[in-house]
C-alpha cells in the first residue's frame, strides 16, 4: 500500500473548548478506525506565569484561541467525521464554505517551531520593561499602587520602582512578576 500523504489543516472550534474538542476528534478517529488517515491533532499552547496570592503559578494559555491543528489526508469521510464532532465549526478555507485549505509547509514549521520554543523556554523571560515606564503593582503589600521604573536589574529580574505613598516618593524593589504594565 502506498504511503498516504498527510497535510496540516486548521479546524475552527468553539473558543475555550479546544482541548475537549481535540479529545473528541481523537475519539471519533479511533471509533471510525481512520487512524491511518489522521496523524496528529494539536492545540498549540504556551506557558504563562502569574503571581496569585504571593505564589508564582504557571498556566497554559492557548496560542491560537479557537483553532486546532490537524495533520490528515482528507480522503473519504474524514472531513465529515471531523466536522460532525460537537463544538467544531469547520475547516479553514479560502472562501466561506469552501474546501479545507492546507497550511503551507513554512507556516506549519513556524507554528510548530514556536510551540517547541515555548516548551523549551519555560521560565526564560525577556525584559518587558523600560526605565521611566509607569507600572502597576499587582502583588505584595503595595498591591494597587502605581509607580515609575527607576532602574532594571536583568540578572535578578528585579525593578527599582518609585511609588508615591502618602504624598512621599518611596523606592521599592519588586520582581517582574509583581508588576504589570499600566
Amino acid at each position: 500500500m502506498a504511503e498516504i500523504k498527510k497535510r496540516w489543516y486548521v479546524v475552527r472550534a468553539v473558543g475555550g473548548k479546544e482541548k475537549k474538542v481535540r479529545e473528541n476528534i481523537v475519539m471519533e478517529i479511533k471509533r471510525h478506525n481512520i487512524e491511518h488517515l489522521v496523524g496528529d491533532v494539536l492545540v498549540p499552547t504556551e506557558k504563562v506565569y502569574q503571581i496569585r496570592n504571593g505564589k508564582k503559578v504557571s498556566k497554559e494559555k492557548n496560542f491560537f484561541p479557537g483553532y486546532i491543528l490537524i495533520e490528515a489526508s482528507l480522503q473519504g469521510e474524514v472531513v465529515h467525521i471531523i466536522k460532525s464532532v460537537p463544538d467544531v465549526m469547520g475547516f479553514m478555507s479560502g472562501v466561506k464554505g469552501g474546501d479545507p485549505m492546507p497550511l503551507r509547509v513554512n507556516e506549519v514549521n513556524r507554528i510548530l517551531g514556536k510551540v517547541d520554543e515555548m516548551a523549551e523556554q519555560e521560565e526564560e523571560m525577556n525584559v518587558p520593561y523600560v526605565v521611566g515606564e509607569t507600572i502597576k503593582v499587582i502583588d505584595g503589600p503595595f498591591n494597587g499602587f502605581t509607580g515609575i521604573i527607576e532602574d532594571i536589574n536583568e540578572e535578578k529580574k528585579k525593578l527599582q520602582v518609585m511609588v508615591k505613598i502618602f504624598g512621599r516618593k518611596t523606592p521599592l524593589e519588586l520582581n517582574y512578576m509583581q508588576v504589570e504594565k499600566e
